[in-house]
């Protein structure tokens, strides 16, 4: 390699080499591949216009075009291959089957519930379970995943259905999508009083985006009103037309509240997922699944639920699931009972993590307890470097140009922390998506599951940040350095409130806007000369009220005059007055002596504009 002078730089120079980068990395990690020094890769980055720190995560487009500087082929990794090739360094295979076609054993579907919020899934599934879990639920509502398994015969045979619940409002469409993609089959449940409606659609395209089959549970056949005919002709607009009218869609009229339809509704869900789907897992293998959700328990620790999707997991085998890892103490299936072992598409609640993994996260058993600690902290490294990057985002010298001559940029800094991870992703989601314009920024800089901690709380006075607390509360000496230190700590249950609120937040952040509000006008009848005044102008109110120390601007024959002026004096005859109303003359003096008869007065004042 050469050592070109980039800008009056000098740094390494390739010949197209490729260049293999994780993303997040940052001009050191650049650096070491190419044998540079650090602060060469910083000045260059700097004449090509954009400011960054030598250890400073920066987009995949900044690594790119450092490259093309210095002529190297920068290929970005993402997360996924990143992954995939941590894992195969320790010669483990995730995502693929192992051993012959004979090792493959018939497993059960795994299916999601999905549907407008409120139209009965939390419900429909309590009559499958004989549970009540809307009890539960702040305001009725879904706010957590759960999975289930139910029991269910079809033509004579014992046959098993894991269930995933999704909530239903808007804002966890996250959640819901991450639902369809571990799913092999969606309910769709729609309220036969209500109609299609917008989380049904959105549903759907989760579905059909997972390409998974869809079973319609068509709910509340009881009440009145209801007409299971129209919900079947409205989802014919979406591609779902019933087997009753030619299609390949099941339709399933069902009542959650009386209890009828259920036993149709799971031999619908056999039967499609027998006729479309080729369910075989090999359960003589190590075992991999994904966490359907996972909060911290006071008593037991962090508590994951997973779902197994290949493999037997055991107790006492090494997993690691994201960034936590750990050797399982021991399993609970949905009842609360001790289970062995759990196979293929079963769900079970896993102990002995050492750190709560986020919902989502791909689990797999490993060899030993060293193997999983060295993938685990690698991920987190990763993660750290991602959530860096996503949080910094990228700065030219001509944004901070920009900041410098409009002044700093208003920031609101966020520590959500919540019961259980699903829950935290979520509210984080619908969060960052609030938009109040460009003046003011959101920032989340810790999310996590469990009680606020005092580290909580030291990290938003260090930031200047809010608590979020999601159906958690503080531990008691964080609780006293918080009211000792004045940290704001918000606490909800459901999460409008939380959006609200935050919403709120922001825009009282924002710079008030002040708009121009006309109080009146008069027309000049008349001018005098007083000693010591100047011209006073006699005048008629011809519109609103003329008040004194009002803003004024002086019109002749539509033009304005002059502007910036002040109605410094109001007199009604010889006193003096506040304001005077339409109808009635009065003398104006506003400082400014070239006045006609004619001219016209117009008086204003500045309002805040309210922030809609």
């Amino acid at each position: 390699m050469q050592a070109p002078s980039v800008g009056g730089v000098q740094a390494p120079r390739g010949n197209g080499q490729t260049i293999r980068l994780p993303r997040g990395a940052s001009l050191s990690d650049f650096a070491d591949k190419i044998g540079a020094n650090p602060a060469s890769l910083v000045q260059i980055m700097l004449h090509l216009g954009e400011m960054v720190t030598a250890t400073q995560s920066v987009t995949d487009e900044t690594l790119q075009l450092l490259g093309a500087e210095l002529n190297f082929d920068v290929q970005v990794v993402s997360p996924e291959d990143e992954d995939r090739e941590l894992l195969e360094s320790f010669s483990i295979e995730f995502g693929e089957d192992e051993g012959d076609e004979a090792d493959l054993e018939v497993r059960p579907p795994v299916v999601t519930v999905m549907g407008h919020v409120d139209h009965g899934k939390t419900k429909l599934l309590d009559a499958i379970r004989d549970t009540n879990i809307v009890a539960r639920e702040a305001g009725g509502i879904t706010q957590h995943i759960g999975a289930y398994q139910v029991k269910t015969e079809v033509d004579g045979q014992e046959r098993k259905i894991t269930f995933i619940d999704t909530p239903g409002h808007e804002a966890f469409t996250a959640m819901r999508a991450r639902g369809a993609d571990t799913t092999d089959l969606v309910i769709l449940v729609v309220a036969a009083d209500d109609g299609v409606k917008p989380q049904t659609t959105e549903a759907i395209d989760h579905a059909t985006a997972a390409g998974v089959p869809i079973v319609v549970a068509v709910n509340k056949v009881d009440k009145e009103g209801a007409d299971p005919q129209k919900v079947r002709a409205q989802l014919t607009e979406y591609g779902l037309v019933a087997e009753e009218y030619g299609g390949d869609t099941q339709f399933v009229d069902v009542s959650a509240k009386q209890g009828t339809g259920l036993d149709s509704l799971l031999e619908a869900i056999v039967l499609t997922a027998d006729a479309e789907l080729d369910l075989r897992a090999n359960p003589n293998m190590s075992a991999q699944g994904i966490a359907i959700e996972a909060n911290l328990d006071r008593g037991r620790g962090p508590v994951a639920t997973v779902l197994v999707q290949r493999g037997t997991l055991r107790i006492g085998d090494s997993i690691v699931c994201g960034e936590a890892y750990g050797r399982v103490r021991a399993m609970l299936d949905d009842t609360g009972n001790n289970v062995d072992e759990a196979t293929p598409s079963r769900p079970v609640q896993v102990l002995g993590l050492t750190a709560v993994p986020r919902a989502g996260d791909n689990f797999i058993a490993v060899d030993d307890d060293r193997v999983a600690r060295q993938i685990a902290q690698q991920r987190a490294a990763r993660l750290r470097n991602a959530e860096l990057l996503k949080t910094r985002g990228r700065r030219t010298l001509e944004d901070i140009f920009k900041d410098l001559e409009k002044g700093a940029v208003e920031e609101l800094r966020l520590i959500i922390k919540g019961d259980v991870s699903g829950s935290v992703e979520a509210l984080e989601d619908a969060l960052v998506k609030i938009d109040v314009g460009d003046e003011v920024d959101l920032r989340v800089i810790r999310r996590g599951a469990g009680a606020i901690t005092q580290d909580d709380v030291n990290l938003a006075i260090a930031s200047d940040a809010i608590i979020i607390g999601f159906n958690v509360r503080p531990e008691t000496k964080a609780r006293e350095l918080a009211d000792r230190e004045g940290v704001d700590i918000r606490f909800y249950s459901v999460i409008y409130q939380a959006i609200e609120e935050v919403e709120a937040a922001l825009k009282g952040m924002l710079k008030p806007e002040f708009e121009e509000v006309q109080l009146g006008t008069a027309e000049i009848r008349e001018v005098f000369k007083v000693p010591k005044i100047g011209n006073v102008a006699g005048s008629l109110v011809r519109s609103g009220k003329i008040v004194r120390n009002s803003k004024a601007r002086l019109l002749r024959e539509g033009v304005v005059v002059s502007d910036n002026l002040t109605v410094s004096s109001l007199r009604r005859f010889k006193d003096d007055a506040t304001e005077v109303r339409e109808g009635f003359e009065c003398g104006i003096g506003i400082g400014y002596s070239d006045i006609r008869v004619g001219d016209v007065i117009e008086t204003f004042e500045m309002q805040e504009k309210p922030r809609v």
